[in-house]
């Protein structure tokens, strides 16, 4: 093996200011906090060069109903195939020592190297980690199939080189990072090399400052970075997202909200209780990116198939689980107020993972390993087994996902169930942190942090609510299950899950703050912000935003005027009339009921005409026929109740001015000349 070590001097002369004005929704880059002088940055490479294995690993052919990464190969050989690519599951190469026996030891195991820069209080969580995969190679014929060794001090190797599988330590500003990538012979699949990066994020970082280190509590930006999906961050392009892994970044902070609701119900954040919480989270972390360096995808449908009831079970959870796959991003398991508690989080891998296991590393009879293989991929249909990765899901504002039940982040076989209990546990921290009384000397910025880790809650169930809005299942399956490929969401689902955004996002209540509690929010004075005074009501439209992002977009309108003509009963099908009079009733409620209408609202309102009237005057190139006419009729609607509001008297200076401004800007809309695109 050759290695290289570099270590790269970028520089610029001075920082480019940015833009005066800046192209609307595009990001602008800023400068990393983390150096002492963000015009010069150095960066080390170590670039390891390995041969080969002389004799390929014999290659086992992938299952597009079981969740792994492939490498693909082009066979011209075969003019018979419909098709050239040939797709093989990277797997690592195990071979029995005893060949004839049901369970054998292999011949060489996979290592794993714990760096020697993994904290010593640590070290055991990160093994417990590693070695719970040992659970589902035995059951597929391989016993220790993995084994964990400890980097000294006087060893003299680097664990980054390609002969030592790893796992690092670091400290730095992304406390939410981690990953897990491997290195593959073209030819075969075969894993040759693995090194898991993971931090201090999950352990001290959501403790105390995950917050203000991933986000300053000094404006609604937290919240706005929270909504855009994390995985744009790794910029990998349309055709490597699916590599891509933000399961750490949310995974701080999901242990962060934990944390603050259960100091708010009285358990320290450096109690025993919240020390195993952390170390369990590390756990849950490791395993879950050694899975990805065993070869599996992420499995986003895994968190549907437990009930509530399940879950709140400490035995079962123990044994099962929060979720079916430790693949999943599982937010953490959190019972309500006075409910019962069961597991937090994972703490072993679930049913899925022993299956997708089984299929790739199962030692099988060259003669009948197609048969066999098949079989195994057959049971596809098995309710714990259900399988949906990152295309399934979506990519946040890249494209999101038709199936409502494949989500990053959900939990429960009633996901609506689940999301509804989530807002009510950050109302319940908002409430708890409402009415606490701080010591003397203690920073406000502690309500701030909880105000702000509720809202990332809200935040992060409001788009997945709004998926069954014009919601598809899609399944992966094949002739023989009996089962529609693609499914619409059933009508009395989607009006369920409109009803709870109702609810729980556009309802004059649904964000309602005590005064005295407001005028308490601090922010870290030590960065400076140029505006001090935070913004509950800029955060709140962030998270209406979200889910507005998802109901209105053109395609989600195009499935529901679709799902109509697959309808048995048409008569009962949703439809989009429905959707644009639900959402328009509930976000100008104060039009007919004569109420002031405060900031937050008017902020909402405002962000719902502005998207009304742009379809009205400059529609989108994909907006089908029929939802441009609906938007219209939508607008006359409302400019009629406008008018009548206008005229009513008993509203604040600013509500009447917000709500002439409102008419006149619909009335312009509707006057103006349409700029269609290939109209």
């Amino acid at each position: 093996m050759t290695t290289l070590q570099v270590r790269a001097h970028f520089s610029v002369p001075k920082i480019p200011a940015p833009p005066l004005k800046p192209a609307p929704g595009a990001p602008q880059p800023t400068p990393p906090k983390s150096v002492p002088d963000p015009r010069s940055v150095f960066v080390g490479f170590q670039y390891s060069f390995a041969r080969l294995p002389d004799e390929p690993m014999r290659p086992r052919a992938a299952d597009e109903r079981v969740g792994h990464f492939t490498t693909a190969r082009f066979d011209y050989t075969d003019d018979v195939s419909p098709k050239t690519r040939v797709n093989y599951v990277n797997r690592w190469r195990l071979e029995k020592k005893d060949a004839k026996a049901a369970v054998s030891e292999p011949k060489e195991p996979i290592t794993f190297w714990i760096d020697r820069n993994v904290p010593e209080k640590y070290r055991p969580a990160v093994a417990d980690g590693i070695l719970e995969w040992n659970k589902a190679f035995e059951k597929a014929g391989f016993r220790n199939a993995i084994v964990v060794r400890q980097q000294t001090e006087q060893d003299d190797f680097d664990t980054m080189d390609a002969r030592h599988a790893s796992v690092r330590w670091f400290t730095g500003a992304d406390l939410g990072f981690a990953i897990g990538p491997s290195h593959k012979d073209p030819r075969t699949g075969e894993i040759l090399d693995a090194d898991i990066a993971t931090g201090y994020g999950f352990t001290r970082g959501p403790r105390r400052v995950v917050a203000e280190d991933l986000g300053h509590a000094g404006s609604a930006e937290p919240v706005a970075a929270f909504v855009a999906d994390p995985l744009e961050a790794h910029r990998a392009g349309p055709d490597g997202l699916h590599l891509a892994c933000g399961y750490a970044w949310q995974s701080a902070h999901e242990l962060e909200f934990a944390m603050d609701l259960l100091e708010a119900r009285g358990i320290g954040w450096d109690s025993p209780e919240a020390d195993a919480l952390a170390k369990a989270n590390l756990k849950r972390n490791v395993m879950h990116e050694v899975g990805h360096t065993l070869g599996l995808r992420h499995n986003f449908r895994s968190s549907s198939v437990y009930t509530l009831a399940q879950m709140q079970d400490p035995a079962f959870t123990k044994v099962n689980g929060v979720v079916a796959s430790i693949m999943e991003y599982s937010p953490l398991n959190i019972a309500l107020a006075g409910g019962k508690q069961g597991e937090f989080v994972s703490g072993t891998i679930g049913p899925y993972d022993y299956w997708a296991i089984d299929y790739a590393y199962r030692e099988l009879d060259p003669a009948d390993e197609k048969r066999e293989l098949a079989a195994i991929a057959a049971r596809s249909t098995e309710p714990w087994l259900a399988y949906g990765t990152d295309e399934d899901a979506g990519y946040g504002k890249l494209y999101a996902g038709i199936d409502p039940e494949v989500n990053r982040f959900d939990l429960g076989t009633e996901p609506l169930a689940y999301y509804h209990k989530r807002v009510r546990l950050s109302r319940e921290l908002w409430d708890r942190i409402q009415g606490l009384a701080l010591a003397p000397g203690e920073s406000y910025e502690r309500l701030t942090r909880s105000l702000e880790s509720g809202l990332r809650q809200v935040a992060g169930v409001a788009p997945l609510v709004a998926k069954y809005v014009g919601g598809v299942r899609h399944l992966r399956d094949r002739a023989g299950t009996n089962r529609p490929l693609y499914e619409p969401t059933p009508p009395e689902k989607q009006r369920e899950a409109l009803a709870l955004l109702a609810k729980d996002l556009f309802q004059p209540a649904s964000f309602a703050f005590k005064p005295e509690f407001v005028s308490r929010i601090g922010i870290d004075h030590f960065d400076r912000p140029r505006n001090p005074d935070f913004s509950i009501a800029a955060s709140v439209l962030n998270v209406q935003k979200a889910a507005l992002d998802q109901l209105l977009d053109d395609q989600v309108a195009v499935r529901i005027l679709g799902a109509r003509e697959k309808s048995a009963d048409s008569a009962k099908a949703f439809t989009l009339h429905e959707l644009y009079a639900t959402l328009q009733g509930a976000i100008w409620s104060e039009l007919e009921n004569g109420r002031d209408i405060p900031r937050i609202r008017r902020n909402l309102q405002r962000e719902h005409l502005s998207r009304l009237a742009g379809a009205l005057v400059k529609p989108s190139p994909a907006a089908h026929p029929d939802a441009r006419a609906l938007q219209r009729e939508s607008a006359v609607d409302l400019e009629r109740r406008l008018r009548a509001a206008v005229a009513r008297q008993g509203r604040s200076a600013e509500a009447r001015a917000h709500l002439n401004e409102s008419l006149h800007t619909l009335s312009e809309a509707l006057k103006a000349p349409m700029a269609r695109a290939g109209v």
